[in-house]
Parts: structure tokens; sequence; C-alpha cells
């Protein structure tokens, strides 16, 4: 991806969400632009015009974390923005002698597959920063059953909410779905560019999907580490968790999410009613168990 381009783009969306008045300045006259001008910001972040102006063509080279941190303050950037902003400038200071960052892993060690069939009660997936769906225990192979339907492997959960019919139908919320997949992938992006597997999904789906790449467009990102998410399974109808996503520290861009529903909630009563109907799909056919080797 275009380092420059990528740092031109969410500069300038930033900063073109942020009326004068959020920022607390008068303003006099027509204004022919939205949001702050470039030397609004720049008065903001205590630099001159001049230099924010470069820094917003997409030239980060050299530019201090102070600097980064007092433009932050000035667009608002929130924590997964601000991070975002410091990896577009880590990359436009790294030369092609630095770029060695290990790819995220595709496979998934046994130790952590027993800590995944350990947990018997609640649906839990492994997956890499690409969103690939790499590994599940019983109930999150039972909860994402449409996702694992793809004989590809591994299933991409990007590629089934941008490119399966039957995304939004077992997404009920399809668009803060879609929302936050793709801010995840941007995000990502901005961390690592120089994956090769990450920019042909990110083609492949622009590509295919004109939502996809809309959405693409708003070079928004996210921090996804915890929240809610529902669920229409076509077996035991809608189920609502809260979720939690946990690095795998060992391991390069996995992590692990678990999902876990309120106490005697309905999603609690249709939970168990998953479990069983799991583990009557795995009697009638222990080929199903667990996805298929990569």
């Amino acid at each position: 991806m275009d380092s420059s381009n990528e740092i031109r783009e969410f500069l300038a969306t930033r900063r073109a969400r942020i009326t004068p008045q959020q920022a607390g300045m008068a303003t006099y006259g027509r204004r022919r632009v939205p949001g702050l001008r470039r030397e609004e910001v720049a008065m903001l972040a205590g630099v001159s015009t001049d230099y924010y102006a470069r820094l917003e063509r997409g030239n980060l080279t050299g530019v201090s974390d102070s600097v980064l941190d007092a433009i932050a303050v000035a667009l608002r950037l929130d924590e997964a923005e601000h991070a975002h902003l410091r990896d577009l400038a880590r990359t436009a200071n790294t030369t092609s002698r630095t770029r060695g960052r290990r790819p995220a892993a595709r496979e998934v060690r046994a130790s952590v597959r027993r800590i995944l069939d350990g947990m018997t009660e609640v649906p839990a997936i492994v997956m890499n920063e690409r969103l690939d769906l790499l590994e599940a225990n019983r109930l999150g192979r039972a909860l994402y059953l449409p996702v694992f339907a793809d004989p590809a492997r591994p299933v991409n959960l990007a590629r089934f909410c941008f490119l399966d019919p039957q995304a939004r139908t077992i997404y009920p919320n399809w668009d803060e779905a879609a929302n936050t997949t793709v801010a995840m992938l941007r995000t990502e992006a901005g961390r690592n560019p120089f994956d090769r597997d990450l920019s042909d999904l990110i083609g492949e789906l622009s590509t295919r999907s004109d939502i996809f790449r809309n959405r693409w467009a708003a070079h928004n990102v996210r921090l996804h580490r915890a929240g809610t998410k529902t669920f229409h399974h076509p077996v035991v109808g809608e189920l609502t968790f809260a979720f939690e996503v946990m690095a795998l520290s060992a391991d390069t861009g996995l992590t692990l999410t678990a999902y876990t529903p309120e106490p005697a909630s309905a999603s609690h009563d249709g939970l168990a009613l998953l479990a069983s109907w799991a583990a009557t799909q795995d009697q009638l056919d222990p080929q199903t168990s667990r996805p298929a080797e990569h």
C-alpha cells in the first residue's frame, strides 16, 4: 500500500470530521471546507502551517513522538487512531532493511488446541490478524457453523462478512459487524503494511465488494478487545454474548476470543441448546468435530 497516500487520507478524514466549535475556535464568514482548516490544526498542535501541510501531504519522515501526540490531541484521536498514526509514522521511517516483521501465524500449537478443548461451557475461537478463523472448540465450531461451511481453509471472517449472503442473516447487526471488520483490517494494515497476504485480502474484497471498498475509504480503525455481539444461529436462533479477546503472546498475531452469555438469560438457555445440538452432531459425524487441517 502507498504509505504517503495512507497518511494523507487518514489525516484529512480526521480533520474533516471536527468542527471549529468542537475545537473551541471562533469562526468568521463562509467556510469552503468541512471541519478544520490545515492552519487551524497546526495552531492547535503548536506547529507551523507549512510543517503540518507537509505532514498531511503524506510525509511523516523524521516526525517526533511529541509532534504526533500534539496532532493526536488537536484532531481528537481516540486510542486506536493515535496508535494508527504512530504506525503510519513508523512505516514512513522504515527502510527496506528493517521491514522484517514476522507474518501472522497460520498454525495453532497443540497446547493452544488443548486449552480450547478444555473450554467446554463457552464458545471460543482462535484468529490471526487477517481474521482467518484458524481453530475453535466444539461450541465455537457450532456457533460459527455457516462460516465453517466454506470448504476453503482457513475460513476468513472478512470474506464471510462481505462475500457470503448468509452473513446478513447470521449477524443481525450487520452494519456494525461490517464496520468493525473493516476497521480491524485497516488497523492491521497500518501496523503491518508489508503483509502480502493481508494486502491480497484487502485487494480481493475491494474488487469484489463495493460496500467494503466504500467503508475502506473512510480510514476508520478500532482496537478490538471486548464488547458484545449478537448472532442469529440457524439452529437455535438469536444469541447475544459478551466477548473477550486475549492475545496469545507466544504466537505472533494470534488471539483467543471467548463468548459468554448473561446468566439466566435467553442466550444462556440458547447456548445450552446449542451445546446439546453440537454434541449430537459430533456423535453423528465425528469428522465435523474439528475444522479441516490447514
